[in-house]
């Protein structure tokens, strides 16, 4: 597996960030840097879950799909699993 959907939650205000790309924990040290123009003023963020794909449109399609309603709504189904 060559690319990620990440999921962020922040430790300030318990919102959800939904991202992709091909290093996570890269992504998640930037995000809590700073780097990121949304993310920033939310810091500090966990990772609360990831899934692996094998290409970017696979990933991106499935970034896509949990910002949706229904995508919001299993996220909250296996985050409360967990």
């Amino acid at each position: 597996m060559h690319y990620y959907v990440y999921v962020l939650k922040s430790l300030r205000d318990s919102i959800r960030y939904v991202g992709s790309g091909e290093d996570y924990l890269e992504r998640l040290r930037r995000h809590n840097k700073g780097d990121y123009r949304f993310t920033k003023g939310h810091r500090p963020w966990e990772l609360v879950h990831t899934e692996g794909f094998e290409t970017r449109p696979q990933a991106v399609r499935r970034e896509k799909f949990l910002k949706s309603g229904q995508g919001r709504a299993y996220l909250d189904k296996i985050l409360r699993a967990k």
